[in-house]
């Protein structure tokens, strides 16, 4: 077995794209050696700013020798009555490079045909990485190559040495116009001279000792754990988004986190501004203090071992310090200005050109959330109010230098305008979820203005024919969709999406001059949830057994969806599955009006008696449990079904000759069915 190495060395690579780049190449490496048959003991990926590198430990030297099989044309079609090969055989022969005589025969169950069979010896190992390496590289996620000298490469970044070792020897190749070696490089600053790679077991101790800690992962947990420690010794608590931590170890090869400080008069600016400064524009991790509030200090992390950290320190105070005092103006000169009074201002900023400016859709909202308010017997006129100022925030000086405080600064200055605090809460909570698993809103009016918000959108951008086309979603309507749903699911709010669909329709006909179906938008809707329950680990079986009787209530289905995965835990489940199934079948096949009344009269078989008496038993049961929507209970109870409906099939013929008896027993079926299918439809398990 033998070791391979390869490493790209390039320059500064796109921080955020880093992870990405190095798992794709990676990736890459590890295909190109299955589809050649070579599988190794592991693969381990490097990731630097500088540099992309994979190890392969443990690979045969060797690919196992093959066998080549090739069919040809049919016997009966390559030979002649006399026996001699005919064109076709003879074509098929030449293309192989043998005689018709070398050639052999394979039976099957559908004939025989001529074949042709060559042992293919195995190449060795090092011969074929550089394809792979190079096959690799070509695929890589870039979405803009460039190109660099005289050359024709293009790649995300100029590419300056490659190493390439098959334990400790070279594997001479070239690759995008660089010739491979076994020369690297160590730190830009501290150790820029030419490192010889001994090996592939060797490359990160050496690069290590070179101040280049080249595993992502390594450096990332170094990077967390300095900078908690630091933190602690502040008396304080990192700010470290997962995405920042990624950013930050793509950018730095040899991780020194430094201490800043801030004037302590910035803590007046609220501290959503002060963090977004740091996090997005330098880098720097936030400290906040037991109590979750900001402190006069943060954390960078340097790329450097300088023999003057406060150098270091007081330079990125400098940097910080004007971005705070932008932040301080425009915090000091919104305030000036309450929301209601931008509110006219939304007039100038166009929503949708059919659907109006922001002014327009924000009295949709507020008659929608007035509507959702007195459906949930909530206070419609704070719904009204926070709809009404739901979108002010969005022409102020902080929202328009950050854009991602929409919502958050609407917060703050609706607090000092004096609104109730309600409505405050409900403008920051009106954009949750604002990703795939955040927190939902808290408070009613919250929920209500989050959940109008995105269904006059859906309904909106569905009504002038825009809905999402493959990739292209310019209006977030699956993320409004998905975060609809969470919010009438997860909130438990009892309301119907047929009626705030057709309500928010109505809202749209002065702008549309009509009002819109709704119908589309509502199978969009409800679409979401396949990959909602998913995401849950629940069959896409169950979702569709529900959702094949298109309930339009969110919690209702969930409490269905709920009820049928605990049903199918049942060992009655499988034999009632069949059972629904077996019915649907022969009930599908009646012509004309299905029967309904069960006459007890004409019940003559003992197991047909004993099913309807069963089936009214249990409809006394469960019809009772159905009207409250515990359908669990429900369907726990119809569970015991399952010994009188088998017996039934068992005994019972359906089809039978005299028309009374057999409508009789449909009437019985479709009565049975009928009890399943006020949950879910169980045939389609």
């Amino acid at each position: 077995m033998i070791d391979l190495l390869v490493e790209i060395g390039t320059e500064e690579l796109p921080p955020k794209a880093l992870p990405t780049l190095s798992a794709a190449f990676t990736d890459g490496i590890t295909k190109g050696l299955s589809d050649a048959g070579l599988t190794p003991n592991e693969v381990i990926a490097y990731a630097a700013p500088r540099r992309l590198a994979v190890w392969v430990k443990g690979v045969a030297p060797q690919q196992a020798d093959q066998i080549i099989e090739k069919r040809g044309p049919a016997i009966k079609g390559a030979f002649d009555a006399a026996g001699n090969p005919t064109k076709a055989a003879l074509a098929f022969a030449n293309s192989c490079g043998v005689e018709v005589a070398d050639l052999g025969k394979i039976e099957t169950d559908k004939g025989a045909w001529l074949v042709f069979r060559q042992q293919q010896t195995g190449q060795a190992t090092t011969a074929l990485f550089p394809a792979m390496v190079e096959k690799s590289l070509a695929a890589l996620p870039i979405p803009k190559r460039m190109r660099w000298g005289s050359g024709t490469a293009e790649f995300v970044r100029p590419i300056h040495w490659i190493v390439m070792l098959a334990d400790n020897a070279v594997i001479n190749a070239n690759i995008m116009g660089i010739p491979s070696g076994c020369e690297s490089r160590g730190h830009r600053f501290h150790a820029p001279a030419a490192i010889t790679i001994t090996s592939p077991a060797d490359y990160a101790t050496q690069l290590g000792a070179a101040f280049v800690i080249a595993r992502f992962a390594a450096r990332r947990e170094l990077i967390r754990s300095k900078v908690e420690a630091l933190a602690s010794e502040l008396g304080g608590k990192a700010i470290m988004p997962d995405e920042l931590l990624d950013e930050v170890t793509a950018l730095v090869e040899w991780p020194v986190p430094v201490a800043g400080r801030f004037e302590e008069r910035f803590l007046d600016v609220p501290q959503e501004a002060l963090i977004s400064t740091m996090q997005d524009n330098q880098k720097y991790f936030a400290l906040v203090d037991a109590n979750g509030k900001l402190m006069p200090n943060f954390i960078t992390v340097a790329n450097i071992e300088s023999r003057d950290v406060t150098q270091i320190s007081s330079g990125n105070e400098r940097v910080i310090r004007p971005r705070f005092s932008d932040a301080e103006f425009f915090w000091t000169q919104d305030k000036k200005q309450t929301l209601e009074s931008r509110r006219e201002g939304l007039k100038t900023m166009v929503f949708q050109q059919k659907l109006g400016s922001l002014y327009d859709k924000s009295a949709r909202v507020a008659k929608l959330a007035g509507y959702i308010a007195q459906q949930l017997d909530a206070d419609a006129s704070l719904a009204v109010r926070a709809a009404e100022l739901g979108k002010c925030d969005l022409i102020t000086n902080m929202v328009f230098e950050f854009t991602e405080l929409q919502g958050i600064m609407g917060r703050y200055y609706a607090t000092h305008d004096g609104e109730a605090a309600e409505v405050a809460a409900a403008l920051d909570e009106q954009y949750m979820p604002r990703f795939a698993g955040d927190e939902l809103p808290q408070s009613k009016t919250g929920q209500i203005l989050a959940l109008a918000e995105r269904l006059d959108t859906l309904a909106g951008i569905f009504g002038v024919g825009q809905k999402p086309t493959g990739a292209k979603d310019p209006f977030g309507l699956r993320r409004a969709a998905l975060g609809a749903l969470r919010l009438l699911i997860e909130k438990q709010l009892p309301l119907d999406l047929t009626d705030l669909l057709d309500q928010a329709a109505l809202n749209l006909t002065e702008q549309l001059g009509s009002k819109p179906a709704t119908s589309d938008t509502l199978d969009y809707i409800l679409d979401r949830l396949r990959g909602y329950y998913q995401e849950r680990g629940i069959g896409a079986d169950i979702v569709e057994a529900v959702a094949t009787l298109k309930p339009s209530q969110p919690l209702d289905f969930d409490r269905r969806v709920k009820a049928v995965a605990a049903f199918r835990q049942l060992t009655a489940a499988e034999s009632l599955a069949a059972a629904n199934k077996r019915i649907s079948n022969i009930l599908k096949k009646v012509e004309g009006e299905l029967p309904t009344r069960v006459e007890l009269g004409l019940l003559q078989e003992p197991a047909e008696k004993a099913l309807a008496d069963a089936v009214f038993t249990q409809e006394n049961q469960v019809l009772p449990l159905f009207a409250v929507g515990d359908y669990e209970a429900a369907l726990l109870s119809l569970a015991s079904l399952r010994e009188p409906v088998d017996q039934f099939f068992t005994d019972v013929m359906v089809m039978a000759d005299d028309m009374a008896l057999r409508n009789n027993r449909l009437a019985l079926l479709n009565h049975l069915r009928g009890l399943f299918l006020r949950v879910a439809d169980l045939s389609v398990l």
